[in-house]
């Protein structure tokens, strides 16, 4: 059953007469400056459709009366820039990668251009500042910790051709088997290695469950590509576990989570994306941050 209608007050705004449980519609028009503002939008909407790009077609939009396009018109100030940089771009292809730095005009455009490249590309696992994630495999740029090596050299062949992508034959590979998925190792062994690992690395550690782990770090290969004494080989890509720079991160969890599952971080090759004046830009600005060697 509906309520009783209000009563309305002297001077209240009318209603559009639609009624339901005593709740009332007022008829309240919209000020004159907003639909005059609002008609103005509409005819400069139509205009403007009717005078620049606007409409798609099945292969390009509407050209409009002016003709205007501003895709060309960026494509033309690309294609201009390209074109005053090519004498720069030549001579950086054309020169020694360890010269680079010696000569100040090429410092001062691969650094500029690199570090432009970086922001756009690499900088979504590295970090803006190349200071990568910690524990999440994106390793720093700025330390002299490298998996395959921190020269000029090393570091255009990593960026040339990527690390175990599928799309590049020459891209550095190597792999850690997953010792406790494969069951080479059981979980109390794992945790022995884990403490040896630790030990290692100088953190704190039980040191009978670390004799232990040495002994099964030998007997299972680990010496094989991490060394004797853990420090690692550059060549395989085997990382140092003696510093504190971890990729997957150094505490006894993560540790464990490594020998059991084993990781297996991909890095893309940029050579079907960059140019080779491009690689080699971004090669001189990350071997420029502080860790290049």
């Amino acid at each position: 059953m509906c309520a009783k209608p209000l009563k309305k007050e002297p001077r209240q705004v009318e209603t559009t007469g639609h009624q339901w449980d005593g709740i009332e519609e007022w008829n309240n028009p919209l000020p004159r400056w907003w639909v005059w503002v609002f008609v103005a939008t509409v005819v400069w909407g139509i205009g403007y459709t009717v005078a620049y790009p606007a409409w798609p077609l099945l292969t390009e939009a509407t050209p409009g009366l002016i003709g205007g396009n501003e895709r060309l018109a960026v494509e033309a100030e690309i294609a201009a820039a390209d074109q005053a940089n090519a004498p720069i771009k030549a001579k950086l292809v054309a020169a020694d990668l360890t010269a680079i730095g010696t000569d100040p005009e090429l410092a001062q455009y691969a650094t500029n251009a690199g570090a432009a490249i970086f922001r756009t590309n690499c900088a979504t696992c590295h970090g803006s500042g190349a200071g990568g994630v910690e524990g999440k495999g994106y390793p720093s740029l700025l330390d002299d910790d490298w998996l395959w090596g921190g020269t000029m050299e090393d570091i255009h062949l990593t960026i040339t051709h990527g690390i175990r992508n599928t799309t590049d034959p020459d891209a550095r590979y190597s792999a850690m088997p997953q010792f406790g998925v494969d069951g080479t190792l059981d979980a109390t062994q794992i945790a022995q290695v884990a403490e040896h690992v630790l030990a290692l690395s100088g953190q704190e550690h039980d040191a009978t469950l670390a004799a232990a782990g040495a002994t099964i770090f030998m007997d299972t290969g680990c010496n094989g590509c991490h060394g004797d004494t853990g420090i690692g080989d550059r060549t395989l890509g085997a990382p140092n576990l003696t510093d504190a720079i971890w990729l997957y991160g150094g505490t006894r969890e993560a540790i464990i989570n490594t020998v059991t599952n084993a990781h297996f971080g991909v890095m893309p090759n940029w050579n079907t994306r960059l140019s080779e004046d491009e690689i080699r830009a971004v090669a001189f600005f990350v071997h420029s941050r502080g860790g290049g060697e």
